[in-house]
């Protein structure tokens, strides 16, 4: 069955007709979708974890369908996000395609651009954990080879690493904490890590 999925962050103003959302939707009918197939997130960022319709896509999406957006900038709330989102849907052995970027998951030329996406997406990770671990390296030396003693302070170069990490990476929050020499404490009272995945 051939699904479709709209979305825009912010809401006509009353009395005016959302033509942004209209738009998306009229493109997707125009390939074939039937209009009660078509869901719409209407005044829903896609920063946000949940989205009604987006949620009730989900759950009605089986083996063998597939899924047609008007662009990845309408799914993912980062690229990561949007990786595994794509990895969720081919696992449950769904296709998808994203018009604007021409990209359909049922070709192989779809799927070999996807596995390019997440290769730059663990690349651009690696880097991160590199970059992070080179600053560890030059704090140490600084400090005759040792890192700062765990305590209360939180210096602006270490709250940099640790948002850049939770941004980054899927480490937890003990890992990150002792890569930037604090205690878990002391990262939990300075960095929302949650809220900062949840953004990125």
């Amino acid at each position: 069955m051939d699904f479709g999925y709209a979305r825009v962050s912010t809401k006509a103003a009353k009395g005016r007709k959302a033509q942004h959302v209209d738009n998306q939707v009229e493109r997707l009918i125009a390939t074939g979708i039937d209009r009660e197939n078509v869901y719409v997130d209407d005044g829903v960022s896609g920063r946000k974890a949940s989205r009604p319709e987006w949620d009730k896509l989900l759950g009605a999406l089986r083996k063998g369908d597939r899924l047609t957006v008007t662009s990845m900038t309408r799914v993912g709330r980062s690229l990561q996000n949007l990786l595994d989102i794509m990895q969720e849907l081919d696992r449950r052995d769904v296709d998808v395609i994203f018009m604007d970027q021409h990209i359909d998951t049922s070709t192989a030329n779809g799927r070999l651009v996807f596995h390019i996406m997440a290769s730059l997406s663990e690349y651009e990770a690696d880097l991160t954990r590199q970059r992070v671990l080179e600053g560890l390296e030059a704090a140490r030396e600084r400090r005759g080879g040792t890192l700062p003693a765990r305590g209360p302070s939180f210096t602006p170069e270490q709250r940099k690493n640790a948002e850049e990490l939770a941004r980054k990476t899927d480490f937890s929050a003990a890992r990150i904490a002792e890569m930037v020499g604090v205690s878990r404490a002391t990262l939990y009272r300075h960095v929302d890590i949650t809220a900062i995945r949840a953004q990125a």
